[in-house]
């Protein structure tokens, strides 16, 4: 089963915990200082919050439960025709993940990824030279 992926961005992560607590009627199944994740059943969505940046939408995804759903999930979107970032294994968002992505075009990003495991860290190494704080990539072009 795929799950709806949203990542917002907050200034204030407490008081955004508290109302989406309430709203979800549920609590966070992973809170960090600078992050908070739930994932929800009804509907099915992992929906993260975290610190830095301007507030509001990081970008939005789907998860895959397995690699073969997210071998279903890279054709669909190498079938958009727009550039596709494949980082393979990588970390963030306290995840080890198989991850790519692609942009929209009104330049919303698209993570598709499948969760391996969970690290103790936001991420193990630096972001690179194309990433934003999170780990969306800052650079996202269409085809040409």
């Amino acid at each position: 089963m795929k799950r709806f992926h949203v990542h917002l961005k907050v200034q204030d992560l407490p008081a955004s915990i508290a109302f989406y607590s309430r709203l979800f009627a549920a609590e966070p199944t992973r809170v960090e200082a600078d992050y908070a994740k739930w994932m929800l059943a009804d509907p099915p969505v992992n929906f993260a919050l975290s610190t830095g940046g301007a507030p509001g939408i990081d970008h939005l995804g789907i998860q895959a439960q397995n690699a073969e759903e997210l071998a279903e999930l890279k054709g669909r979107a190498a079938a958009a025709d727009r550039a596709l970032l494949d980082e393979g294994a990588t970390t963030c968002c306290y995840a080890r993940s198989e991850k790519h992505w692609i942009t929209d075009p009104q330049g919303i990003a698209w993570e598709q990824f499948q969760t391996l495991d969970s690290i103790p860290t936001f991420r193990e190494a630096p972001p690179a030279p194309d990433q934003a704080a999170c780990c969306t990539p800052r650079v996202r072009r269409a085809r040409q």
